[in-house]
């Protein structure tokens, strides 16, 4: 599967569609989920055109690697998450129900999340 610039976080990236950012750097943007699924839903995307965890891991330099799983860490230090938990999650595939082909990692937290976020 190629890249679909057109996607909506690569809109997002490029100020075409706007968002409730919770933190930029030169690796990524985060920014507030407009559905979210918990009271804290915040999305981490790398700023280059990466499908996947897959996609990502394979193409991006390693310096983009380890900043962009530093900024994930940043963004959950900076919300406060650390001392009650959250949860990071990465969708990948229509199995796994990856909504936007640009790899995004979701922070979840501000409950008990128990198990699994959702029942089947």
């Amino acid at each position: 599967m190629a890249y679909d610039p057109e996607n909506t976080f690569a809109k997002i990236l490029r100020g075409e569609i706007p968002c409730n950012r919770a933190y930029e750097d030169d690796y990524c943007l985060a920014f507030h989920d407009i559905n979210p699924q918990a009271p804290t839903h915040v999305l981490v995307i790398p700023k280059g055109e990466y499908i996947s965890m897959a996609d990502f891991t394979a193409k991006a330099p390693p310096e983009v690697i380890t900043g962009f799983f530093r900024a994930v860490g940043a963004v959950a230090r900076d919300l406060g998450l650390e001392e009650s938990g959250y949860r990071i999650l990465a969708n990948s595939g229509p199995d796994a129900h990856q909504e936007v082909a640009h790899l995004h990692i979701h922070i979840f937290a501000g409950r008990p999340l128990g198990p699994m976020l959702m029942q089947n």
